[in-house]
């Protein structure tokens, strides 16, 4: 699968109340509960007017089709060639890692967790 970033224009994301987070939160795992094991959110960024996502998928078309179903945005997905970190940055460049699939129930209880 290949790691991918997803940037979102949700305007006034920052101010989204814990409730409001957590229930798009699980949306988006039905979502891909539906979807299969092609695809996997690891973690999001909330920012002021922007989310972005990191997901594990098998293609690009599978990120926007889970967006689809959620009902919303993509404003740009980018597939994450290199992970530089202090680390590795002084002259080792990795791809990044992979992640093992998920069950629908591991899914559930680390969004409920």
């Amino acid at each position: 699968m290949i790691q991918y970033v997803i940037e979102r224009s949700v305007a006034d994301a920052g101010t989204f109340t814990d409730q409001q987070l957590r229930e798009d939160s699980l949306k988006s795992i039905e979502t891909l509960a539906h979807l299969g094991p092609r695809i996997q959110w690891l973690y999001s960024y909330v920012c002021e007017d922007k989310i972005y996502c990191v997901f594990l998928a098998s293609d690009e078309s599978i990120i926007r089709e889970h967006a689809r179903l959620v009902g919303i945005p993509v404003d740009r997905v980018s597939a994450v060639r290199r992970l530089l970190t202090p680390v590795n940055g002084a002259g080792v460049v990795t791809p990044p890692p992979a992640a093992l699939p998920l069950s629908d129930r591991s899914l559930r209880s680390s969004a409920s967790g």
